[in-house]
């Protein structure tokens, strides 16, 4: 995988991306303990409220700002979104109240909305070859699972020596760094055939490529999937290790990080799995081991409710779904590549980015809301939920089968 930085293009822009990475781990703690100071007790509720704005500017705001900024050059959208969440970053110390939070959340993750699907379009035209860009995929899903791992270690390193509201002016630091990189990049010619068409009509683009493309339609299939898996881990952990196991703080990050584990271990071989396997049978695994592993999840949880003991099953659970995930989420931009062109990319991959985000919008609150009645339940719903994702994939499978192979 280290071979892709050897281009320069690239190599400036995962630096970009390991750089916003980190200061967006910093704002994910702070955002916490803003939430702690101006909420009290209530803070859970500020902090869900505010991951819903995120959910929602994710999927409702993406697509737009995608259409509107598709004609303009790739890094003015990059450097430009990048100084708006260095603003709102650099404001969130002065909040005190918390419809403020609210939105400043919602304009800076409209922004992360706008920069995270123009960047990952970006890459496929850097690195042409499948096999450097099934590479580059392999090690920005490292980079974000180490974020995963890191970040909250980074973090109470610095909160032994400095303020909680100083961790947003890291924050800042990180998206001005990702600011200077992108400025510095050559980045490849930008097509001119987006040029030619208005604001309506680029709209609906990534729709109607994903409408009419089989293997993006088993993209769709396999997001809900990863949302089952990934809502479960996400929203449930501390349930599981603070309320039915009675572990401490530490235990809630170690079981987290069960779940980075699995991805990581899996993420590093990606390269060796496509270029065997193919892509399709690589995330149909993963399918299948998410799905698999879901499935355990309702055996460990029941036993572990009764027993109040299990965490290692726990654990190992979570570190199969963190495979399984990986396996999905980590070939996926190479079905997008190779179903879009230079023109539209920006457009497939936005459109990829809120369709993935919409099915958190679904299986979040599935998770919190049934856990909070049934921890039992609520993983028998999810698997339910992955279920009948696997269920759809299988089912257009054949179409892909069908459509163009990338090798």
């Amino acid at each position: 995988m280290i071979q892709v930085l050897r281009n320069p293009t690239y190599r400036a822009l995962f630096s970009a991306q390991v750089i916003a990475l980190v200061g967006t781990g910093l704002l994910t703690v702070a955002l916490g303990l803003l939430a702690f100071d101006l909420a009290g007790d209530a803070a859970g509720s500020v902090l869900g409220t505010a991951l819903t704005i995120k959910m929602v500017a994710y999927v409702g705001v993406a697509p737009l700002v995608a259409a509107l900024v598709d004609r303009l050059p790739k890094k003015a959208v990059l450097i430009g979104a990048d100084l708006i969440r260095l603003v709102i970053a650099a404001m969130l110390p002065l909040v005190s109240e918390t419809w403020q939070i609210y939105a400043l959340v919602f304009v800076l993750q409209s922004a992360s909305a706008t920069f995270t699907p123009a960047f990952q379009s970006l890459i496929p035209s850097v690195l042409p070859e499948p096999s450097d860009y099934t590479r580059a995929l392999a090690l920005s899903r490292l980079a974000y699972d180490l974020e995963a791992l890191l970040s909250p270690v980074i973090a109470a390193a610095l909160l032994s020596l400095i303020s909680y509201s100083n961790l947003f002016i890291g924050t800042a630091l990180g998206f001005a760094g990702s600011a200077l990189l992108v400025l510095i990049a050559r980045l490849p010619p930008q097509s001119s055939d987006a040029a030619t068409s208005t604001f309506w009509q680029r709209l609906p683009v990534g729709a109607k490529v994903f409408a009419r493309t089989p293997s993006l339609r088993f993209v769709l299939f396999t997001n809900i999937v990863v949302a089952a898996a990934t809502a479960l881990v996400l929203v449930d952990s501390v349930v599981y290790a603070k309320s039915v196991l009675d572990l401490d703080d530490a235990a809630v990050a170690v079981t987290l990080g069960a779940y980075g584990v699995g991805s990581l271990l899996i993420a590093v071989n990606i390269p060796r799995l496509v270029e065997r396997f193919g892509v399709t049978r690589t995330m149909t695994a993963g399918v299948v081991v998410v799905v698999t592993g879901l499935g355990l999840a309702i055996g460990v949880t029941v036993s572990t409710v009764a027993s109040g003991v299990g965490w290692w099953m726990v654990l190992l659970t979570w570190a199969a779904l963190g495979a399984g995930t990986s396996l999905i989420n980590t070939p996926t931009s190479r079905l997008l590549a190779d179903a879009s062109t230079p023109a539209n990319r920006n457009l497939v991959y936005t459109a990829q980015f809120a369709a993935s985000h919409a099915c958190f919008l679904i299986t979040y609150p599935l998770a919190g809301w049934i856990g909070a009645i049934s921890l039992p339940a609520a993983v028998g719903v999810l698997a339910a939920v992955a279920a009948a994702g696997a269920v759809g994939a299988a089912s257009v499978s054949r179409g892909e089968r069908a459509a163009p192979r990338i090798r």
